[in-house]
């Protein structure tokens, strides 16, 4: 029976609210090759959506650690990278790119963002991620999502927001699991907001009937993928009660939470809504810019992180303690990977539908240098080139505008700090 990619399945809440729960990819929404998207008379097809993911951490990199040496396929992978391993294949790391618009953290990030000056507020125009989901984000239920995790920063708008809708109009970051995870799977039943029933129980009776439709691969796909959205609900009902609360910028002593857990849930989740069609394009950010973050679960706890990138930096110690702050940025991104990988779709898997673009505000921490930026991109949506790195010359804006244009076929136009596109990458 062909299936539509956008079936959700559905019920209503004690109070009447809408509860929907998006569905993976499934054999039955393909056509026979799996290589589109299949019409009901699979008479006709449609290609298969690729999907935007903007990844960001803040305060830069540690160069030395972090950047190969050697560019094309046969490069050394770095301490920084060490995570990303397993997925070679899958990346390309690109080095030497300028951030031509911007100076400082302020400064810095909102070029990185959206090619403009820093307005003294906040961003100077809209983000990429933005610029991108106005061209292929109008279909899908959520134009785009905005996604972070560890909440520590020095405050301003500038640092605090990543996504911008144009010129100083953020769109914040849901740092809260518990909030995304409401947002998309439905109204919030007074049952599942105090975690003692699953958002499950409301779609019981549409998913028993849709499963009895489909064929043996299907129906497993969908038990896997519901049972993987209730350990999602578990674990995000299982976070201490402070965990549901936001962070102002922490006393001295730190903020001490588990960032690595809730990195992951959200990471978690933004997979579901990517793997569900619930939208084509999403930011993540892991740290903010200029963080304040502190490092219990890798034994950094006597300075936050924007002070270790000062204190002593160049010493054997202070290079010690960035490589590992910088080698964990890149294990929860090697995790995000690692689930979209591990998702059929079609002929492929989610990831091979995906490209994610992976950027700080610094080329080096320390300095707060903004030539000769390090990026990496992961996934192969648009015939991307990967398994390899590259030393090029050009700006962010190039790369950005290369990436909208020639890999998600979103046609923008122009990009503020553009002034070519990259033959490299595609």
């Amino acid at each position: 029976m062909p299936l539509s990619r956008r079936t959700f399945l559905r019920g209503v809440g004690a109070g009447g609210a809408m509860v929907r729960v998006g569905l993976p990819p499934l054999v039955a929404m393909f056509n026979d090759g799996g290589t589109a998207y299949a019409a009901p008379s699979r008479k006709t097809t449609q290609s298969i959506d690729s999907r935007f993911l903007l990844w960001f951490n803040g305060n830069g990199i540690l160069e030395n650690y972090w950047t190969p040496r050697e560019a094309g396929a046969n490069y050394e992978i770095t301490a920084c990278l060490k995570p990303l391993a397993p997925f070679r294949k899958d990346i390309h790391i690109i080095s030497g790119l300028d951030n031509p618009n911007g100076k400082g953290h302020h400064g810095a990030m909102s070029s990185l963002m959206s090619g403009a000056a820093f307005t003294g507020r906040g961003a100077g125009g809209p983000s990429i991620d933005q610029v991108m989901a106005q061209k292929i984000g109008n279909d899908s239920r959520f134009r785009s999502l905005q996604v972070g995790v560890c909440q520590e920063s020095f405050g301003e708008s500038i640092q605090r927001n990543m996504s911008w809708a144009g010129r100083d109009r953020p769109l914040p970051p849901e740092m809260i699991p518990h909030r995304l995870f409401d947002r998309l799977f439905g109204g919030k039943d007074i049952g599942w907001i105090n975690r003692k029933k699953s958002v499950l129980d409301r779609v019981r009776e549409d998913a028993a009937s849709l499963t009895g439709k489909l064929g043996q691969e299907d129906k497993t796909r969908i038990d896997e993928y519901l049972t993987s959205v209730r350990s999602v609900e578990r674990a995000v009902a299982s976070l201490p009660p402070e965990y549901a609360q936001e962070v102002e910028r922490p006393e001295d002593s730190g903020d001490m939470r588990d960032w690595p857990r809730i990195a992951k849930l959200q990471s978690d989740l933004v997979v579901h809504a990517f793997a569900s069609g619930q939208t084509r394009v999403a930011s993540y950010m892991l740290t903010k810019c200029q963080s304040l973050t502190r490092f219990p679960w890798l034994g950094h706890t006597t300075l936050r992180h924007h002070d270790y990138t000062h204190t002593r930096a160049n010493a054997v110690e202070g290079q010690r303690i960035m490589r590992d702050i910088c080698r964990w940025h890149v294990d929860e991104f090697a995790y995000m990977l690692g689930k979209l990988k591990s998702i059929p779709e079609g002929d492929a898997t989610v990831l091979d539908h995906t490209l994610i673009l992976y950027v700080h505000e610094h080329a080096e921490a320390n300095s707060h240098k903004t030539s000769g930026m390090a990026a990496i991109l992961a996934g192969h949506a648009g015939g991307v080139k990967t398994g390899m790195h590259s030393m090029l010359t050009g700006t962010v804006g190039d790369l950005y505008l290369t990436i909208a244009e020639e890999v998600m076929g979103a046609q923008i136009g122009k990009f503020p700090s553009a002034l070519r596109k990259l033959s490299d990458i595609v």
